[in-house]
């Protein structure tokens, strides 16, 4: 996308990402290691921004790098570290860093931004999402569109939500419900650790993000868990010819994980749904958004790559033509504040073929 405007060097370790990039789109490719944050400042040096979509464990370092680099930044990197604590920093050095500006986080924060200003007092914001292939095959009924070791995270990582003005921790995969959309059905969904930023930069009393899925994933995720299949503590296993040691994890994501891999031009779609309560002029109102997305067949991209990068480089271009100069750790619910960013970023993304569609609501 950014390529159709700027001059774009594609830097990774892979030389097979490298080389199929600079074959499909004619980008400029560099290989190098990312996980020296020494090699990302030099790489940048010359450079007017940069776009960050790295494992989760380089995320924050190399936030830190790019600030400290004095370059404006748009990361998808999904650090488990709280990039807000790189601000003063980011300000120090007048940097622009937007951290998580994918699909969620990223569209639904700042449609939870929006939505809360738009609103006298907001007071409960729900965010739903979930990645999921459109053919439905038993057991699982999923693929993972990005890291799976990510996914096995969000069954096991207690989940933060709002309740009430007080942060609540609940198990992840509990609170089930089902939700409808036109066109696929029935999805279960079940809390996830997703608020990220949310719980500390939004004064709304009441918030919880939670992942969709088809119905009956939950029930079989949550056996899996219970079993210790998602364990990172080695076991000892006996066998016919002795035992061995072994973490359930590394069993089951060999096992697991190439069913959970999409085929080349295997279709998937991106469902999400965020809603925010609220009074306006003294009436009870709901915001909503909805995304259904599904495969792009013209560009044989997924539908997750398109709504979780398109964003990031919408914002990029935000950044480079002035439109968002604020300094400092940026987090996208932040720009659904800022006059004019979001009808832009939406106004693109309907350009780009991703369609958000906006009702109010009385509730």
């Amino acid at each position: 996308d950014l390529a159709q405007d700027f001059d774009v060097t594609l830097v990774d370790l892979r030389q097979a990402n490298l080389e199929a990039a600079k074959d499909k789109f004619g980008l400029s490719t560099l290989k190098a290691d990312l996980s020296n944050p020494a090699t990302v400042k030099e790489l940048i040096a010359d450079q007017d921004l940069a776009c960050g979509a790295l494992a989760s464990v380089l995320g924050f370092q190399t936030l830190r790098a790019v600030i400290e680099a004095g370059k404006p930044y748009c990361d998808i990197s999904f650090m488990p570290e709280d990039a807000l604590d790189l601000d003063a920093l980011a300000k120090e050095h007048g940097v622009t860093a937007i951290v998580d500006m994918g699909v969620a986080p990223g569209m639904s924060n700042v449609l939870a931004g929006w939505g809360a200003q738009r609103l006298d007092s907001p007071d409960n914001i729900e965010i739903y999402v979930g990645g999921l292939p459109r053919a439905r095959h038993w057991p699982f009924e999923y693929k993972a569109a990005f890291a799976p070791y990510d996914v096995i995270e969000e069954y096991t990582r207690p989940s933060r939500i709002v309740v009430n003005g007080e942060l609540v921790i609940k198990e992840a995969l509990s609170e089930p419900e089902l939700l409808e959309f036109d066109g696929i059905g029935s999805l279960e969904a079940f809390n996830t650790d997703g608020l990220r930023s949310l719980v500390r930069t939004l004064s709304v009393p009441n918030m919880k993000e939670k992942t969709m899925r088809y119905p009956g994933h939950i029930a079989l995720m949550a056996a899996f868990r219970e079993t210790g299949l998602f364990s990172h503590e080695p076991v000892e296993v006996k066998g016919p010819t002795g035992s061995s040691t072994i973490r359930p994890i590394d069993l089951i994501s060999t096992l697991m994980f190439p069913k959970w891999t999409y085929e080349e031009g295997e279709e998937d779609l991106t469902i999400m749904r965020v809603l925010v309560d609220g009074q306006k002029d003294g009436q009870p109102t709901r915001l909503q958004w909805d995304l259904v997305d599904s495969f792009d067949r013209a560009s044989m991209c997924t539908s997750m790559s398109r709504t979780t990068a398109l964003p990031c480089s919408t914002m990029a271009r935000l950044v480079l033509d002035g439109t968002v100069t604020a300094h400092g750790i940026i987090a996208p619910e932040l720009l659904g504040t800022m006059p004019g960013v979001p009808e832009a970023l939406l106004a693109r993304m309907e350009v780009l073929g991703i369609r958000y569609t906006e009702r109010a609501l009385p509730c």
